[in-house]
């Protein structure tokens, strides 16, 4: 193009800008005169000049390249040593997005120099990413596109040494071989020197480290320089300005995308689900889409759904993933950052790779390696930095499935002690989960034991706390529970279940319960221990109940009454108790009471105030359902001072309710309603959100009974609403009370048809551990 062309372009690009020569002078400093000389075509601008021009008038981007093209010299050459775009290059809209606006950052007059390192774990497209980007912003950096593999963590080479990197761009910026210096920091000043009046894109690729980098950035305002980098680049960040962008695998949609583009979208779109199922299974991986892609290229005949069944079946999904050159297969892949860990954290990384889910926390990963918290955070902040792990929202430590396959791999290879490093895990999380036991429910039991040596303990010091360990280990004991499988662990499956079923309980996690205890009971069962599988069995019955499957419960009651002539006196207590609980949701009362008065007389034989207790509490309540009422409000009010010695507030709260239950069939509501007050106070003070839901159905029963509509109303839909926030299968039928109501101000005098229901007999969710099943 010549200056005329360019002239023209300015002088639209000003005026769509709404500046006149002088404005545009004032904010670009560049004189009116030249900007004068340039739009009549007589000049063109140097590229300094032509970045200060561009960053005052900021064009969109066609326009910006129009202008960059027109003003381009034919003086000097420029270099182009950009790697060829990937052709096939698919999605990253959200990455791309976010590094144009750090194109956009790129100043000359403003002084801005715009680096931006581009960090993930090995194969996730991370060159990919740079190089695409790099080539559609090109045009604005009219002076050259510099590139250069640093080879930081190649299998048979070393790492690329700055200065033989410099002598390479200092090349292709033209300067003779004979004026290159011998040192790096010398090359460094003479690159910086012959760059600083250009605007140059430099593209460093597969960098090791900062110290690698530092040396090969250009200082000039105007230029843009791209790192990637397994390890996570952050010296650069906090001396050099740098932008970390993280970079994550495809989604779904993206890497079903990229396989189409390899293989031909026909395909894809004749086995959509077989497409979908394969870039799953190579985990939304770019490179290992690549590798698939690339073979199923070679094979058109193959249908998707036989790579599938393939790759499924693939004794390591690390070997189908190959790509049979050694070099870029998976593996190869990985195995690069591998070797350059410490030895300390490599085998870390191998423990690290047993972990049953993509997610971990620093104490369950220190349980794992069998080493301290702190030593156990700088191995993981070495793998962060590696790009072997990334970290989540909840600041976790994520890797993907196939580096977990990889570190496996080689911890077989290394005869490390899997059986110990699992072992260590389930102690983890059945230990600590006895000590937050003490603030989620403050009921006795047993001893926990000593915990191997290298597992970690939580510092847990109230309720919050407890929770939050909690929810921090649920997904990770519910994965232990599912893929621990060694026949040496099933004593250890149990533990873990019973420990675990009072955050279940009390956080409503039925779904979640029943799968636990579903694999504790088969353990059990695999074991033949009966005092185990009368725990479990009552712990997965209960759960099953809740969810209103009282027809599988009933079941497992069998199983459990089958046990009792194989139990001790204590745990023949606990089986009699769970008993009274079944028949009491299946309406079967007088069993329920015969239960209630077995467990009652196996209390007072063992001597136990607090079992006895709570067996006078139970069969109270079945007095106040089933018997005489004034025999039932007796035995609560003998029983109260009891509780109230062995501390015991939850079996309080309870026996208060069966007597509200009790007055309630005397027909002396009101005093019926203050028994029930008092009740939900206890339950509301020991947070127990499930009884409180319980006891306000009864109130509202009773406040209907005295014409209290709105209240009744007010109280049914608060019940409904924390069984439903427990997921309580009940809070549908009581939510349904509260609609069946008639409008306010019509219902005096209506008794409740559906009465308050029987009442819960549970004072508590199953408390857990190896207590028995309350």
């Amino acid at each position: 193009m010549d200056q005329g062309t360019f002239g023209r372009l300015l002088r639209e690009a000003r005026q769509r800008s709404l500046l006149t020569l002088e404005g545009l002078a004032e904010a670009s400093g560049v004189s009116v005169r030249a900007i004068s000389d340039m739009e009549r075509g007589r000049s063109l601008p140097r590229q300094a000049t032509l970045g200060e021009l561009l960053d005052a008038l900021g064009p969109q981007e066609d326009e910006w390249r129009r202008l960059v093209r027109a003003a381009a010299r034919r003086t000097r050459p420029v270099p182009e040593q950009l790697p060829p775009d990937v052709a096939d290059f698919r999605g990253r809209g959200e990455a791309l997005a976010a590094v144009h606006g750090l194109t956009a950052r790129v100043a000359g007059r403003g002084g801005h120099v715009v680096i931006c390192a581009i960090g993930g774990m090995a194969g996730v497209g991370k060159t990919a990413l740079a190089v695409h980007w790099a080539h559609q912003v090109a045009d604005r950096f009219p002076d050259g596109r510099l590139y250069v593999n640093l080879r930081g963590f190649e299998a048979d080479a070393r790492p690329l040494e700055p200065g033989e990197a410099l002598g390479g761009f200092l090349r292709a910026l033209e300067v003779p071989g004979g004026d290159i210096p011998a040192g790096a920091r010398e090359r460094s000043a003479l690159f910086r020197e012959r760059s600083a009046s250009r605007r140059l894109l430099v593209v460093l690729d597969n960098a090791r480290d900062a110290e690698q980098v530092r040396p090969l950035l250009p200082a000039a305002p105007g230029c843009l320089t791209i790192i990637t980098s397994r390890n996570r680049l952050s010296g650069l960040a906090a001396t050099e300005g740098a932008t970390l962008v993280s970079l994550d695998v495809w989604s779904r949609e993206e890497a079903v995308a990229a396989l189409a583009a390899r293989i031909g979208g026909e395909r894809c779109t004749a086995e959509p689900e077989a497409a979908a199922e394969l870039v799953a299974l190579c985990g939304y991986l770019p490179l290992a889409v690549a590798v698939v892609g690339a073979q199923l290229s070679a094979a058109p005949g193959t249908p998707l759904r036989a790579a599938v069944r393939e790759l499924g079946r693939a004794r390591s999904r690390l070997d189908a993933l190959s790509a049979g050159d050694g070099r870029t297969g998976v593996r190869a892949v990985f195995s690069r950052s591998y070797r350059a860990l410490t030895p300390g954290t490599a085998r870390f990384f191998r423990h690290l790779a047993l972990h049953p889910g993509p997610a971990v926390s620093a104490e369950a990963a220190a349980s794992l390696g069998g080493v301290g918290t702190a030593p156990a955070r700088r191995h993981l902040r070495e793998l962060t930095a590696a790009s072997l792990l990334t970290r989540d929202t909840d600041g976790h430590y994520v890797a993907h499935d196939l580096v977990r396959a990889y570190g496996v791999e080689l911890l077989e290879q290394e005869h490390d002690d899997r059986l110990g490093a699992e072992t260590r895990l389930l102690e983890y999380l059945r230990h600590n989960a006895h000590a937050a036991n003490r603030f989620v429910w403050r009921f006795p039991s047993e001893p926990a034991g000593t915990p191997a040596p290298g597992v970690a303990r939580v510092a847990i010091g109230d309720r919050e706390e407890a929770l939050q360990w909690y929810r921090q280990e649920e997904s990770t004991a519910a994965a232990a529970l599912r893929t621990l499988h060694d026949p040496r662990l099933l004593r250890h499956r149990i533990d873990l279940t019973l420990e675990w079923v009072a955050y279940n309980s009390v956080a409503g996690r039925w779904a979640e319960e029943i799968s636990a205890s579903r694999s504790g009971l088969d353990a059990a069962l695999a074991l033949d221990d009966p005092v185990a599988v009368a725990r479990t069995a009552a712990h997965l019955s209960r759960a099953l109940v809740e969810t209103g499957d009282l027809d599988e419960a009933d079941g497992l009651l069998d199983l459990i009454l089958g046990q009792l002539h194989r139990l001790p006196p204590q745990e023949r207590l606990q089986a009699e108790r769970h008993a009274s609980r079944i028949r009491h949701h299946q309406e079967r009362h007088a069993e329920g009471l015969r239960h209630a008065r077995n467990s009652l007389a196996l209390a007072q034989s063992l001597g136990q105030p607090y079992e006895i207790a709570r067996a006078l509490a139970i069969v109270g309540y079945f007095l106040s359902v089933r018997g005489d009422p004034k025999e039932a409000v007796a035995t609560c009010e003998e029983v109260i001072p009891l509780l109230r010695e062995t501390g015991n507030r939850h079996d309080e709260a309870a026996t208060w309710r069966h007597m509200g239950c009790a007055w309630q069939r005397t027909g002396d509501v009101t005093a019926a309603i203050a028994h029930y007050r008092t009740a939900l106070r206890i339950y509301q003070e020991v947070l127990d959100d499930y009884n409180v839901a319980d006891v306000l159905d009864h109130l509202a029963a009773a406040q209907l009974e005295l014409g209290d509509t709105a209240q009744a109303r007010a109280n049914w839909t608060r019940a409904a609403d924390l069984f439903d926030a427990l997921r309580v299968a009940r809070a549908d039928r009581i939510r349904a009370k509260a609609r069946a109501l008639p409008a306010e101000g019509t219902a005096d005098g209506v008794r409740n048809p559906a009465g308050g229901g029987a009442g819960n007999l549970d004072a508590q969710p199953p408390v857990s551990g190896a207590g028995a099943a309350q």
